[in-house]
Order: structure tokens, then C-alpha cells, then sequence
């Protein structure tokens, strides 16, 4: 019998001011929720991430049990066996919420909006989320972004990437020197691993950034957000 299809992932919006034209998926970090990261982005900027033109959409990972945390319920995305580089990744959970999100992908392409205008990320293990949700089911988003992010050494994502022929989705990343948590030269690996195979890469060095977002972070990925989803012409018949 095939899996249940998993319910449907809770979600905190921001409307665009005017024509919904393009639409921004932002996955949290570990045991945060959708709503959680919109409310600290929305502390670091005085005012919610918005835009005249683009939906941002901040989804929560349902609970599940988390090794690290000896097996305690979490909302993250997927598992880890421990929060390393030099470890084999937990693909079923990954490839899990990769059905899980594609449905939120999907709900904004039966709205209306090309795939070519969605852009997916997130901060810490939601960065890490969209690099495989993007570069190994959905190579026809827009962007990804990854924020304090890192892939395993041998991530399925570099594995689907030495088969790939296609154009793919530019990563803008961005990572702190005094991350602790997720060390920058992890960060700084995954940048050069996806870089070697094919992928156009950006990535911003923030000094004494510990693991954590920064103004000046979110003020330069807004940019390349607009940047990737220009504000369409309106079309005229």
C-alpha cells in the first residue's frame, strides 16, 4: 500500500502589496517554525520581508524525532545522525519533506505562478533542505539561497549533480566566521562542491556573524530576490 500522503504543511504568508506575479518559499532552522522566522526577520528589518510583487511563504516542518536531541520531538525537516558534515545523510526523512514541499511548490503553480519564478531557501537546516529539494527534484526553480547552510561531503545532492545536463538554479549563500554551530568552512566546502559541478554560486562572508541572521544579510538577499523575480511588465493583449 502506498504512504499516506502527509498532511498538508502549515504556513505563515506575506501577500505582496500588489500583483502576485512570483512567490518566495523560506524554510526555517531546526525546531523554529514558519511563523517563528518570519517573526525574527521581521525583528531584524522592523517590518516583515515583503514585496510589491512576490509571496513570501514560511512553512513549519511537522514534529518528529530528532537525534541529535536524543530522539526528542523537533520540528525540523529531516534527521541527522549528528549535526556534522562527515556523516551519511538521513535520506528517507529528506526525501520525505521533498514530497512534503513539492506540494507547496505546486499549490503556487496552480496559481498561476511559473516555476521560473519561485525562489526556495532558508536558514540553517532549511537552507540545506533547499538545496536538495532544488537540485534534485525541481532544477527549474528560479534560485535557492542557503543561510549559516552546509551539505554532507558525499550529499545525494552532489551525486545527482555529476549526472546532470541541465541549467541550474543560482545559489546565493551566506555564512558567518563565528559560526559555531555550522562551521563557515562547511559552508564554504559545500559552495566550492556545487560550484565545481555546474552550479552558479555566490557566497557572502559575514565576520563575527555567529549562527544567526543579520540585517545587512537580509538586506543583500532582498536585493538578489528581486534581482532573480523582476517585477513583470503587465501584459497588454
Amino acid at each position: 500500500v502506498g504512504m499516506a500522503a502527509p498532511a498538508a504543511l502549515q504556513r505563515s504568508v506575506v501577500s505582496p502589496a500588489g500583483r502576485h506575479t512570483a512567490s518566495l518559499i523560506f524554510l526555517h532552522g531546526s525546531g523554529d517554525t514558519g511563523q517563528g522566522a518570519r517573526t525574527w526577520i521581521k525583528q531584524i528589518l522592523n517590518q516583515d520581508m515583503a514585496f510589491q510583487h512576490i509571496k513570501v511563504i514560511y512553512p513549519t516542518a511537522p514534529a518528529r524525532p530528532y537525534t541529535p536531541m536524543k530522539g526528542a520531538f523537533s520540528t525540523v525537516w529531516f534527521d541527522r545522525y549528528k549535526i556534522s558534515n562527515d556523516c551519511p545523510e538521513h535520506i528517507e526523512s529528506i526525501d520525505s519533506m521533498c514530497r512534503g514541499l513539492t506540494d507547496v511548490i505546486n499549490d503556487e503553480v496552480k496559481n498561476g505562478i511559473a516555476k521560473n519564478r519561485i525562489l526556495i531557501g532558508g536558514f540553517s537546516m532549511g537552507g540545506g533542505m533547499a538545496m536538495h529539494l532544488a537540485y534534485r527534484f525541481h532544477q527549474d526553480l528560479a534560485g535557492v539561497f542557503a543561510l549559516s547552510s552546509f551539505l554532507n561531503k558525499d550529499s545525494a545532492v552532489y551525486q545527482a549533480l555529476k549526472r546532470n545536463e541541465s541549467v541550474l538554479p543560482e545559489l546565493f549563500q551566506c555564512h558567518g566566521t563565528a559560526d559555531e554551530l555550522v562551521l563557515y568552512s562547511w559552508g564554504e566546502e559545500t559552495n566550492k562542491m556545487l560550484k565545481s559541478l555546474g552550479v552558479s554560486t555566490s557566497l557572502h562572508t559575514f565576520p563575527n556573524l555567529n549562527h544567526e541572521l543579520s540585517r545587512t544579510e537580509i538586506e543583500k538577499l532582498k536585493t538578489w530576490i528581486v534581482k532573480k523575480l523582476p517585477v513583470e511588465a503587465a501584459k497588454t493583449n
